[in-house]
């Protein structure tokens, strides 16, 4: 009994040091504005004097140190005096919302437009947002004197707009956060409004695209405004897309690319890893593109297993940096083999295949022998050959009559396209071939490689030792 007391005295004190420890943690972290949390705002805009003058309203702030992120076009920053409330947080240099239980704060500031409002112009990174915060629901008012007519686009659904005597005014809301304004002063309107997507056109949508798009699964429900045709500087938004192929390959395509960017991070990445990343997540490919070609390589060396890890990887790979390395190393994982597919893709045109290679160190006649590439193919391990045969004491060039392999005692001649050899003048016929070609570089298989240049292999875990024979045949 004195025993069971005793253990259960240190499990209390250790229990309560690690609740201690967990509550230091957490309190640095809300001192030092680092925990992560939620928020909604309503934004109120007024476009007057070639400026945006802007009303941000947070509520539902954690009580926490906020860092606040202003824009880098703001002028006159400035706290909104809502309430008797809605200034007490705002620190004196007002890069800061300081701890405090009132949960909802209000900023005001200018933006201004150089040369005023234009049409078709797309205004990016004009609001306040708040570190480690993400936005659940905004609601943005904008309104405008009302000799100046158009069309105000945010990426949320709109609510309703109106024209009166003195003001035009329009309403967005709904779910996650805003980040860029877009304005067109012509006859465009919207023209069709899901609950995932809207799109703004000055022509009709086709009742066959309006059914088409009803049905159309994208990858999330954060909803997205299609603009049918460019803007200004041929930019793309966030939440607001431009294109100018108003059909559902079109808007699928748009839709999915803006949703893939928003999942991943492809900085620096060509297109077509992107297209390959979407295919595998919508579960569709199509056309003769380099990714649709990457696609179908990958599918046909896959069994139905390996195609959904191969799907919940990339998932899995979600809100990381996407390059050619990463996806090579998630694809030697499924498939228990490494590969640098990817990689190798980056630097040609054309397709270059799926191939795994032997990550063995690789050792000839005692030496490191790290120039010489492994890889296989339907089974058969491969060494290139000019590396490979180099080491051995080979000289390889191509001739008129085939690939030679020659040293001082021992010449070989080896004719493109047909079952035979020439070792020392004499032909040897043959049922396979012992070389392959892959994108221009030759390659040996390793039995081959044993039988015709007379060399002994061992292996182990971590290492591959092949020696010369020294006898000569």
């Amino acid at each position: 009994m004195k025993y069971a007391v005793s253990f259960f005295i240190v499990l209390f004190l250790i229990v309560s040091g690690l609740l201690f420890f967990q509550y230091q943690v957490y309190s640095d972290k809300l001192e030092t504005g680092q925990g992560e949390f939620t928020y909604s705002q309503e934004i109120e805009i007024q476009y007057r004097d070639h400026s945006l003058d802007i009303r941000q309203h947070f509520k539902n702030l954690p009580n926490q140190k906020i860092d606040i992120k202003w824009p880098l076009l703001a002028v006159n920053p400035e706290c909104f005096l809502e309430s008797e409330q809605t200034c007490d947080r705002l620190s004196e240099d007002k890069t800061k919302f300081e701890m405090g239980e009132s949960r909802s704060q209000s900023l005001s500031y200018v933006i201004p437009l150089d040369g005023g409002l234009q049409s078709k112009q797309l205004l990016k990174d004009i609001f306040v947002s708040l570190n480690n915060g993400s936005v659940s629901y905004s609601t943005i008012h904008i309104s405008t004197d009302s000799q100046i007519s158009g069309q105000w686009i945010t990426g949320l659904p709109l609510i309703g707009q109106q024209s009166l005597s003195l003001v035009n005014y329009a309403m967005f809301s709904g779910k996650g956060d805003v980040k860029e304004l877009y304005f067109q002063s012509d006859d465009m309107k919207e023209q069709l409004s899901t609950d995932t997507i809207s799109i703004y056109s000055t022509k009709e949508i086709p009742e066959q695209l309006t059914e088409q798009l009803k049905a159309i699964q994208f990858l999330n429900d954060d909803h997205v405004s299609i603009v049918h045709g460019e803007n200004l500087l041929k930019e793309q938004g966030e939440r607001i897309l431009f294109i100018n192929d108003l059909t559902i390959e079109g808007i699928n395509q748009s839709v999915i690319f803006n949703q893939i960017d928003s999942l991943y991070d492809f900085k620096d990445s060509p297109a077509w890893l992107k297209e390959v990343v979407a295919a595998f997540i919508t579960g569709s490919v199509s056309g003769e593109t380099k990714s649709s070609k990457v696609v179908n390589e990958i599918i046909d060396k896959m069994t139905d297993k390996h195609l959904e890890k191969w799907v919940q990887k990339i998932k899995d790979l979600e809100g990381t940096k996407i390059t050619s390395e990463v996806l090579d190393d998630a694809l030697s994982e499924v498939l228990k083999m490494h590969t640098d597919f990817f990689t190798l893709n980056l630097s040609e045109e054309d397709l270059y295949p799926l191939l795994f290679s032997d990550e063995r160190e690789l050792i000839v006649d005692g030496i490191n022998a790290n120039d010489v590439k492994l890889v296989y193919q339907n089974g058969l391990l491969y060494y290139s050959s000019g590396e490979m045969l180099a080491r051995l004491g080979y000289e390889v060039s191509e001739g008129p009559n085939g690939y030679y392999v020659n040293s001082d005692l021992r010449k070989f001649r080896f004719p493109e396209g047909h079952n035979f050899y020439v070792f020392n003048q004499r032909r040897y016929d043959t049922i396979s071939n012992p070389f392959i070609e892959i994108m221009g570089k030759r390659y040996i298989e390793e039995s081959w490689l044993q039988r015709l240049f007379l060399v002994e292999i061992e292996k182990t875990n971590n290492e591959i030792l092949i020696s010369p024979i020294t006898t000569l045949q």
